[in-house]
């Protein structure tokens, strides 16, 4: 099994006890969608309007998941996402819920539940990423200083 990502980062599955330690300060329904599988209502999410750059990295482990430069506004209620980082963090999963077959994503390192992905999406992948805000954390780039 791979360990290591193709952009170098390590994908070494997490042991449950190390998941349940970083998961110790998520709240009740934060431990719902990223533990359990469950999702947040559409358009409450604290990143679906966020224009900022950046990344945005798994709540639980930090790993890096989404560019901001691959963000875009799919109308869905959840930030929405045409590529992740390295295909290697992002875990696909059958998921036969709700009467359909869709595909589940998980983080590739610690499992954490993000959200699902449709072959619905923009160009160049024609996919769209549809992320649960409280799976993610978010790491802006810092502006260079223009002073001289």
């Amino acid at each position: 099994m791979k360990t290591t990502s193709a952009s170098g980062h390590s994908i070494a599955s997490l042991s449950p006890s190390a998941v349940e330690v970083l998961a110790r300060d998520l709240s009740e329904s934060e431990r719902e969608v990223i533990l359990h599988q469950g999702t947040e209502r559409p358009f409450c999410g604290v990143f679906l309007d966020n224009k900022k750059s950046g990344t945005y990295v798994c709540r639980l482990c930090k790993l890096p998941l989404f560019q901001s430069s691959a963000k875009f506004d799919s109308g869905t209620g959840w930030p929405s996402f045409f590529a992740a980082v390295d295909p290697d963090h992002i875990k696909r999963l059958a998921d036969h819920s709700h009467g359909r077959t869709r595909t589940e994503i998980r983080c590739a390192r610690c499992d954490g539940h993000l959200g699902h992905v449709f072959p619905d999406g923009p160009p160049p992948t024609g996919e769209r990423h549809c992320l649960n805000s409280v799976s993610l954390a978010f790491v802006e780039e810092k502006a260079a200083d223009l002073r001289a």
